[in-house]
């Protein structure tokens, strides 16, 4: 997948080697026990793996060298995003790369390292990419309240983003509160209470940042897509029925010859995307189209993929319904279909 991004020889290579030094992270032929492990605890992530992932470098992949990072682009992080995706990663990587975005030259390098996991918290409400205000700062102290903050118990400290500035807290800091709820993957999401917390402010949330964190979860559903169509097929292909493999009845062809057409759609419409961003254009467009795309093609084929594997698909044993889960819960993050088709048509009315 990942070499479909490239833009010459030399970055095909490079996404070649990153996709290949995902695999002894996030491999996607491997089992789930270690996913499985994870779900409905807290904090919910693997400490060690957060560790490893800090040594490949994935922290600050978009940051440029002079702010402790790797300076790649867009094509290389959705390459990544998408190994990420079809392994059920649990670990909020898109989340803290969001943050090292928005902190950028101010990162710590702890952050970067590994050693110091930020998350951020932007919104007050589902308003798709809109950067809830309502903060009081006072004195190097803020108060404010943020929603919708994912594996928010596993973070250490907080990035706490408004329409004028972001402020870091630290996570244990005193009038800190911190609540969650289990998101139906086996993850969590917190609340988050500030009263008059002890704060780092840093400069005004760059947009572009958050447009990356949309395409790289779309980029996530299309390796759960990419991963759960493949199990599926195998499934087809070995469970027999009538005497026969039911893959080759040809209302199932029929049926998986659907899904493979939405896969590549979503496919081309990241690689549309990706190639925007990276050419440092107004994506905004591109990126809703990727993103709308992307969480109803995983939805459809996450569902048929259930479907497919008839009546075993329902159970909880069965690892074809944790892409389901998965998908549902990445789906409206960082704006729905819903919101990203409103805004494409938006962003599309008066053009040629």
């Amino acid at each position: 997948m990942g070499a479909t991004f490239a833009l010459d020889e030399d970055r095909l290579e490079g996404l070649r080697l990153l996709v290949e030094s995902a695999a002894g992270i996030t491999s996607r032929d491997g089992d789930l026990k270690k996913v499985r492990a994870l779900r409905f605890t807290r904090p919910g992530i693997d400490r060690t793996r957060w560790a490893e992932i800090a040594a490949m470098g994935w922290l600050g992949l978009r940051l440029p060298e002079e702010a402790g990072g790797i300076g790649l682009g867009m094509a290389e992080y959705a390459a990544l995003a998408v190994e990420v995706g079809a392994a059920l990663l649990p670990e909020p990587l898109i989340e803290a790369e969001l943050a090292l975005d928005l902190m950028g030259k101010n990162a710590p390098a702890e952050a970067i390292a590994g050693d110091l996991l930020v998350l951020p918290a932007w919104q007050d409400g589902p308003e798709g990419l809109t950067v809830a205000g309502r903060i009081t700062e006072a004195g190097g102290r803020i108060s404010a309240t943020r929603a919708f903050v994912p594996m928010a118990e596993a973070a250490d400290a907080f990035l706490i983003a408004g329409p004028d500035a972001c402020f870091l807290v630290d996570g244990k800091a005193p009038g800190l509160r911190v609540t969650s709820e289990d998101t139906l993957d086996g993850g969590h999401t917190g609340m988050l209470t500030l009263d008059n917390v002890e704060a780092k402010r840093l400069p005004a949330p760059d947009p572009k940042a958050f447009e990356a964190a949309a395409l790289a979860t779309a980029a996530a559903l299309f390796g759960i897509m990419e991963r759960a169509f493949a199990i599926t097929l195998d499934y087809l292909k070995t469970r027999v029925q009538f005497g026969q493999p039911i893959g080759s009845f040809q209302a199932l062809q029929h049926r998986a010859v659907d899904l493979e057409i939405e896969i590549c759609l979503t496919r081309a419409a990241l690689r549309d995307a990706v190639a925007a961003m990276d050419a440092g254009e107004d994506c905004r467009r591109i990126v809703s189209r990727a993103k709308a795309r992307a969480a109803d093609a995983a939805m459809l084929i996450a569902r048929q993929a259930i479907q497919l594997h008839g009546a075993i698909g329902y159970t909880d044993e069965a690892d074809i319904g944790l892409f389901l889960r998965r998908a549902m819960v990445l789906a409206p993050r960082y704006g729905n279909a819903a919101f990203h088709r409103k805004r494409y048509r938006s962003l599309t009315e008066g053009r040629p």
